[in-house]
C-alpha cells in the first residue's frame, strides 16, 4: 500500500506564492509519474502539473508560466511552486503518484488533498 501525504496549502493574497509538497511512503518498488490535480467547488478535477521519473513535465494551460513542478526521487517527494496566484487558483489540490509495488504490480494513489485559497 502506498500513502501520499500533502502539505503546504493555506490562504494567500492574489499575486502571492505557495509551495506544496507531497511525500510518498509504503511499499514502493518503482515510482513513475507524480503530479498535482485540483478541484474547485462545482467543477471537475483538472490536471495542474505532472512530472515523470526522468524529469519531463507537463502543465495545465491555466498555470503555465506561473507554477513549477519538481521532484526529489531520493525523498520520493514532489513539489509544486505556485507563483502569481489568482483567485481562480482556489481549489483543493490533490497529489497523485503511479508506479509499482513490486515488478509486476502497478499502483496509482491519491493524497487526501490540501486546500489552497487565494483571496484578499
Amino acid at each position: 500500500q502506498v500513502q501520499l501525504v500533502e502539505s503546504g496549502g493555506g490562504l494567500v493574497q492574489p499575486g502571492g506564492s505557495l509551495r506544496l509538497s507531497c511525500a510518498a511512503s509504503g511499499s514502493i518498488f518503482r515510482l513513475n509519474a507524480m503530479g498535482w490535480y485540483r478541484q474547485a467547488p462545482g467543477k471537475q478535477r483538472e490536471l495542474v502539473a505532472v512530472i515523470t521519473s526522468g524529469g519531463s513535465t507537463n502543465y495545465g494551460d491555466s498555470v503555465k508560466g506561473r507554477f513549477t513542478i519538481s521532484r526529489d526521487n531520493a525523498k520520493k517527494t514532489v513539489y509544486l511552486q505556485m507563483n502569481s496566484l489568482k483567485p481562480e487558483d482556489t481549489a483543493v489540490y490533490y497529489c497523485n503518484a503511479e508506479g509499482y509495488t513490486n515488478p509486476v504490480s502497478p499502483f496509482g494513489s491519491w493524497g487526501q488533498g490540501t486546500q489552497v485559497t487565494v483571496s484578499s
